[in-house]
């Protein structure tokens, strides 16, 4: 596979799904759980669910039967997702339900989150307009339900060993971030801090925490796929580099072949609840 070829995106899902996981911060999981609890099934909505990840991931650390609401725009991957969700139960082993939602998720209301006990999200937020994270945090902030929102990028990367283009790439990569998309700009690295001031503005309180990647020889196949996904959004976004790339490229991709390549890619999860 050269750097021009990534994995179809739910194929990339699936393959950053470990790496996902050991990079959440459970400590805000810990925070949520005392809000969490009834003889009811708790309502969760989970929006840009992707192939199901985080919802696997959460339903399986909090107490209690769960109905999960997963939002998407892509019905493959809804589909994908409640699939995935067949067997999952409670950390106590009580029973975990689900149903899909195709859609806008930056158009829910407060109306639409009304009966939920939590809203959440993974490795969304930097894909969205300041605008569309107004509309979520105000559904949100106006439902009055917890929001946990996880692995948004920050734009900080490391690799190991340095080279001197890895810094021009990540202003390149962060740019691309940035960009603007059918008449869309998006947020990027800026997201989070974007939804942290939105909720404050509304008098919710938020606590943030990182969660990196940290990949090693043993995430080699995501380390290289990451690579190569990060270096072709640098390059669409600055042509120029595609020539000094080249060689870049073979050097970072034989590197993790060999299990020399080491990757931190920064997140931050946010937690909001009043």
């Amino acid at each position: 596979m050269t750097v021009e070829e990534t994995l179809p995106f739910a194929d990339w899902l699936r393959l950053r799904e470990p790496a996902d996981a050991a990079a959440r911060a459970e400590d805000l999981v810990d925070a949520l759980r005392p809000r969490l609890t009834g003889d009811a099934p708790t309502l969760i909505h989970d929006l840009g669910s992707g192939t199901g990840s985080m919802s696997r991931w959460l339903a399986a650390r909090l107490p209690g039967p769960q109905h999960w609401v997963l939002h998407d725009r892509d019905a493959d991957l809804l589909s994908r997702a409640a699939e995935g969700m067949a067997g999952v139960t409670a950390a106590d082993g009580a029973p975990v339900t689900v149903s899909t939602r195709h859609g806008d998720l930056t158009r829910l209301t407060a109306t639409d989150l009304a009966d939920s006990a939590l809203v959440t999200a993974s490795a969304l937020l930097d894909m969205l307009t300041a605008e569309e994270v107004e509309r979520v945090v105000a559904a949100c902030a106006d439902a009055g339900r917890p929001a946990l929102f996880a692995l948004s990028v920050t734009g900080q990367v490391r690799l190991t060993p340095a080279d001197p283009l890895d810094p021009v790439i990540e202003a390149a990569f962060n740019d691309h971030q940035r960009r603007t998309v059918d008449g869309r700009r998006l947020l990027g690295p800026d997201a989070v801090a974007a939804t942290a001031a939105a909720f404050a503005r509304r008098g919710v309180n938020v606590r943030e925490r990182p969660s990196p990647w940290r990949l090693g020889p043993e995430q080699a196949d995501l380390a290289a796929e990451w690579f190569r996904g990060w270096l072709g959004a640098a390059c669409e976004q600055r042509p120029e580099l595609a020539g000094p790339a080249r060689a870049y490229a073979e050097r970072r991709l034989a590197d993790a072949a060999a299990g020399r390549l080491g990757v931190l890619v920064e997140h931050r999860d946010l937690l909001a609840q009043g």
